[in-house]
């Protein structure tokens, strides 16, 4: 009798270069009978969230960042182009993709006019284009049934402990970014790897110093 499918949610932002690198390994990476649920959502609500800066506002992070994108692209052999500007605002690109069904199909077709063509985001009509090829009408996109799903793919990330993006969830455990993938398919393949000693005392590892926000 075959086993069942295992559902993972993998939340991710459009916005994130590292969501496109991760995205074209998941399915090389994650093992069979594995069904990943794309849940786009707004990386700046994490942040807002979390109190955090994301990799783009900090200059020295950011060019950092941005090398690393490109470099680690060529080394994989995936082809690989920044945007005309970055950051840029995400979300007609986010609410496109669950217009279109979240599907994996148009979410590559999103990512792959975002990150590899050079184009700017900022251009309508580029949103425009995207709207017709994955046949989607352009008024979805103030559809308040639509806004509010992003909204709760948020919330749900919140609600999971998700900080950061691209992140699996799996059984309540996150694994985040395109380096958490190979631990992500660990994990899957044991499960009991979360269960040693040494991994579940440090959910209550004490600190011994903290940092005075400023």
């Amino acid at each position: 009798m075959p086993s069942a499918t295992k559902v993972v949610d993998w939340y991710f932002d459009v916005i994130s270069p590292y969501a496109y690198l991760a995205l074209l390994k998941l399915d090389d990476t994650l093992p069979a009978g594995v069904e990943v649920r794309l849940r786009p959502l707004l990386f700046a609500g994490l942040l807002n969230h979390h109190g955090h800066k994301g990799p783009a506002e900090i200059p020295g992070k950011r060019t950092w960042t941005y090398q690393s994108c490109v470099w680690s692209a060529a080394q994989a052999g995936i082809p690989f182009r920044f945007p005309a500007a970055h950051p840029f605002n995400p979300i007609p690109y986010l609410r496109l993709c669950l217009a279109a069904g979240a599907s994996a199909a148009a979410t590559r077709t999103i990512f792959d006019a975002l990150w590899t063509t050079g184009a700017d985001p900022a251009d309508p009509a580029l949103v425009a284009a995207l709207a017709e090829r994955l046949g989607v009408a352009p008024a979805a996109l103030d559809d308040p049934a639509i806004k509010q799903q992003l909204r709760s793919n948020g919330d749900d990330a919140i609600k999971a402990g998700v900080f950061g993006v691209p992140t699996l969830v799996i059984d309540g455990h996150l694994f985040w970014g395109v380096d958490g993938l190979p631990f992500a398919a660990a994990y899957l393949a044991d499960p009991g790897l979360m269960t040693s000693a040494e991994m579940q005392k440090l959910a209550t590892l004490p600190a011994a110093a903290q940092r005075t926000p400023r």
